[in-house]
C-alpha cells in the first residue's frame, strides 16, 4: 500500500447554504503553498455496563481539529479566513469579525506517484497568530499556521470526502473536477 509523501494545492470554498434542502459552496480558491496538514477526528465514547461488565460502547462524532501550515498567508487569504477585509492593500481586523464557514480541500502525493484527494466539508478557522523575530546572522523564515475545527453538515451529516485516484472503481470525472467545485456525494449505480 502506498504511503502519503506530499501535500499541495490547499483550497477553500465559502459554504453559502447548508440546510435540509441542500448545500451550496462558492467556487474554491487556492491558498498559498502548503507545508503540512494535520487532521485529528474527535469523538466521545461512553461505556454501557450491565451484568458487571461492558455491554456496549456508544460513540458520537464531535468534529475534526485541523492544523495547516503554509509558507505565508496573503492579506486577502487572511481576510477571507477570518471574516476581515482588505481596503487599498491594508488588512483591517475588527473585534466584530466573524470567521466564515468554509470547506477545505487539498491533495497529497502517495509513494506510488498517485494522489489522495481530500475535502473537509464544513468548518471555521481561528484567528491566525503572528510570529516575528529580529534578523540575525542567519535568516529565520516564518510560516503561517492555522487552526480550525470542522464538523458535519446539517444537510446530510457528511463531514469529509476522500478519494484516491488509484482506487478501484474511482470516477475520474470527480477527481478531475476536485478543485473546480466542492464535490457532491457520488450516487451509487
Amino acid at each position: 500500500m502506498a504511503r502519503q509523501i506530499g501535500l499541495r494545492d490547499i483550497h477553500i470554498a465559502l459554504l453559502t447554504k447548508d440546510d435540509n434542502t441542500g448545500v451550496t459552496y462558492d467556487v474554491p480558491t487556492k491558498l498559498e503553498r502548503a507545508i503540512s496538514a494535520k487532521l485529528t477526528p474527535k469523538s466521545n465514547s461512553e461505556n454501557i455496563y450491565s451484568d458487571d461488565s461492558v455491554e456496549d460502547v456508544v460513540t458520537s462524532f464531535e468534529g475534526v481539529d485541523v492544523e495547516i501550515e503554509i509558507n505565508q498567508l496573503a492579506l486577502e487569504s487572511r481576510a477571507k479566513l477570518q471574516g476581515a477585509k482588505v481596503i487599498k492593500g491594508i488588512l483591517i481586523e475588527s473585534k466584530d469579525d466573524m470567521p466564515p464557514t468554509i470547506a477545505l480541500g487539498f491533495k497529497s502525493k502517495k509513494s506510488n506517484g498517485k494522489y489522495r484527494y481530500v475535502w473537509l466539508l464544513k468548518g471555521k478557522f481561528e484567528l491566525s497568530s503572528d510570529e516575528y523575530d529580529t534578523e540575525g546572522e542567519k535568516p529565520q523564515p516564518k510560516s503561517a499556521k492555522l487552526k480550525g475545527t470542522f464538523f458535519a453538515r446539517d444537510y446530510d451529516g457528511n463531514y469529509r470526502f476522500i478519494g484516491d485516484e488509484d482506487a478501484v472503481g474511482i470516477d475520474m470525472t470527480i477527481i478531475d473536477a476536485w478543485f473546480t467545485a466542492v464535490p457532491s456525494e457520488p450516487v451509487e449505480v
